[in-house]
């Protein structure tokens, strides 16, 4: 029967490189890590990695046990964790990540409800790129993350990915801009005015924009950038340029900007919540249910569909 001190040597002769690297990395000895590395490739009948003079690399038959190496080993921490959340809280912990317009709209209500059933919550705020990392790193149960209709974001089967709000993206322009007579703005007008962008030039939002635009035969160039909409307000207000802001972000507008919808297709971004599949999964159903009833009333404050699909997409 394989153990676990097993695979731990097959992951870090993986990662170190040679068998002396991995046994320092696991603070056993050489022969300690030679030991359990020879069970595993007895267990298999099989060389799993293949040593010489410059270090060890694993065989192909190594390097298609590693990954499920590494999941077992993922899981025992990730299991290891919950336990030891419930024994020091006495409660079952959330990890939630989050980014900031969702964080103040969407989540409040959800984290008071799953709060109520006993279950405790550690919130993390950052940007799309950081909470993909940290699910990626199995350091978040769930967060709400957004992309670009038809996007599929970079998550592994380990993750259920439930839709929750579409998002329409507004144009907001200083008040006394040529085209703030109109209700709907044809893109094409705009071809010659500067836009401010997300910092990352990757945001699903500026890559919604670059589509459209490109539909009508220019590129937007971007004179500034940044991730606080209360900042892209003072410079669309200030007449550095013009911008693309999600309904969500965009709260109560000042007065001295202008709000509109562009003509022909809708942009919008989607949002929705990974969540791990895990033990916690009891914690975090509720945690979707409670995201979903909010999504819903956002939703029909807007006149807008509140869920881009009935469940799960993975």
């Amino acid at each position: 029967m394989l153990e676990l001190r097993q695979l731990a040597v097959l992951r870090a002769i993986a990662q170190e490189g040679s068998l002396a690297a991995a046994a320092r990395s696991l603070h056993h000895t050489q022969p300690t890590v030679t030991h359990h590395l020879g069970v595993l490739e007895a267990h298999f009948g099989a060389r799993l990695v293949r040593r010489g003079p410059r270090g060890a690399a694993l065989t192909e038959l190594g390097a298609a046990l590693l990954p499920h190496a590494e999941a077992v080993l993922e899981r025992l921490r990730l299991a290891e964790r919950e336990v030891r959340d419930l024994a020091e809280r006495g409660a079952r912990t959330l990890h939630i990540g989050t980014f900031p317009t969702a964080g103040a709209l969407l989540l409040p209500p959800a984290v008071k409800a799953v709060r109520a059933e006993g279950v405790q919550v550690s919130l993390v705020e950052g940007e799309l790129p950081a909470l993909l990392r940290g699910l990626a790193a199995r350091e978040l149960h769930a967060a709400l993350v957004f992309s670009q209709p038809g996007d599929r974001l970079d998550l592994d089967d380990d993750f259920e990915l439930h839709p929750l709000l579409t998002d329409p993206l507004l144009l907001v322009m200083p008040q006394d801009h040529r085209c703030a007579g109109l209700t709907q703005v044809p893109l094409a007008e705009l071809r010659d005015d500067d836009w401010i962008g997300s910092a990352d030039p990757r945001d699903p939002c500026d890559r919604v924009l670059s589509w459209a635009c490109a539909r009508h035969g220019f590129q937007p160039v971007h004179g500034l950038r940044t991730d606080d909409y209360a900042v892209v307000q003072g410079f669309v207000a200030a007449g550095t340029g013009v911008a693309l802001v999600p309904r969500l972000a965009l709260g109560t507008p000042r007065s001295d900007v202008a709000v509109r919808t562009l003509t022909g297709p809708p942009l919008a971004r989607e949002i929705s919540v990974a969540v791990l599949r895990t033990t916690a999964a009891r914690s975090t159903g509720g945690l979707v249910e409670a995201l979903t009833r909010q999504a819903g009333r956002i939703g029909e404050q807007w006149g807008t569909p509140a869920a881009a699909g009935g469940g799960p997409s993975r």
